[in-house]
């Protein structure tokens, strides 16, 4: 496993499933200086992101990798709105934008923001985004059904995928046809076996070796199925298990690589990064405050619909820029900190905010 998961980063993919030691030099943990400098960038390439399935799932509070997800908060805060946030941003329409969410989360219309508010908000943009995963699936699914015959044979799939690859899609096809070796690396070869492994999971009994547009579904996106979900869950938990009880402790969630940080600002961020796994581990994860996390209690922290960690999410989310103490959050408390909430800092926030209210 380890070695098809090394081989997605340094092929320009986004499928960056990586083994345990190698994941601080992933976007989704803020790296130590030595290993994101060389860092390959991931494609963007529509046609290849169309049949790979993503390690980055919107919506979910951990990645496939075992990763927080750090945009989780923004996700489910602004759903389809997220693109529309970013640095280069015009402060003053991205204030207007926060005002319109705001008062659309203010479902009473106090002018106050509630525990309960938030979570229905929250599950209202998680919905979105399964919403967008089942409509981009479509376009994923015509891509690799090329007769049209609303199935998908894994040897269809695999000439798609090899030819995202740089492969001959017609030699690919022939080949495989006439069942001649194709002649593949070892970590092509990697790559293609795991990904036959959550071909066959994906696929409903009774099993015939098919995908329809669904099962096709479930393969791009584990949490559309409750299966999957934990097939997902499973794959977690043995790259963190280091005992192999296929239990976590609170060292195996937090275990860092060594001798890889070159300074001391390095040193800070992992040290940040440690604390928030610990907090989130010990807070959220761990139900029974038992010290160990088990597959149940990972499955149950994975589902994005899961209305109770919704809940505690909003109170999270709300502790953040509750300057009063009043376990609501205000409009001027969330201009404030519009940078967690949205992802770009707004500056004269207060400037005319009643006035646009």
């Amino acid at each position: 496993m380890a070695v098809w998961r090394n081989m997605w980063s340094r092929n320009l993919l986004t499928f960056c499933v990586c083994v345990f030691l190698l994941l601080h030099a992933i976007n989704a943990r803020p790296a130590n200086m030595s290993a994101s400098k060389d860092k390959v960038p991931v494609s963007k390439d529509k046609d290849e992101n169309e049949i790979l399935p993503p390690d980055h799932l919107n919506g979910l509070k951990m990645e496939r990798d075992g990763h927080l997800n750090k945009d989780f908060h923004q996700e489910v805060f602004l759903g389809k709105d997220m693109e529309e946030f970013d640095e280069d941003s015009e402060p003053r329409r991205n204030r207007k934008k926060l005002i319109e969410i705001f008062t659309k989360v203010d479902a009473n219309k106090d002018r106050s923001v509630s525990a309960k508010e938030m979570q229905r908000w929250i599950m209202e943009k998680t919905e979105e985004h399964f919403l967008e995963a089942q409509t981009e699936n479509k376009n994923s699914f015509r891509a690799v059904d090329p007769d049209g015959d609303g199935h998908v044979t894994w040897d269809e799939y695999r000439v798609k995928f090899l030819a995202s690859k740089g492969f001959n899609e017609k030699e690919v096809a022939e080949k495989i046809k006439k069942n001649e070796d194709l002649k593949l690396d070892e970590e092509t070869q990697e790559v293609l076996e795991s990904l036959k492994d959550r071909w066959f999971q994906a696929d409903n009994h009774p099993t015939d070796q098919l995908l329809n547009e669904q099962e096709f579904l479930s393969f791009l996106h584990p949490e559309h199925s409750r299966g999957m979900l934990q097939y997902m869950v499973k794959e977690i938990v043995r790259d963190l298990d280091q005992d192999g009880d296929k239990k976590l402790t609170v060292s195996e969630f937090i275990s860092l690589p060594f001798g890889t940080v070159e300074n001391q600002h390095a040193q800070d961020v992992d040290d940040d990064w440690v604390k928030e796994r610990k907090k989130e581990f010990e807070e959220v994860i761990d139900a029974n405050r038992d010290g160990i996390v088990t597959m149940a209690e990972l499955e149950e922290y994975m589902d994005p619909m899961n209305e109770h960690n919704a809940l505690n999410e909003a109170k999270q989310m709300i502790a953040v820029a509750d300057e009063n103490q009043n376990r609501h959050l205000e409009l001027e408390e969330i201009l404030r900190y519009s940078e967690y909430f949205t992802g770009s800092k707004l500056m004269d926030y207060a400037r005319n905010v009643h006035e646009e209210f």
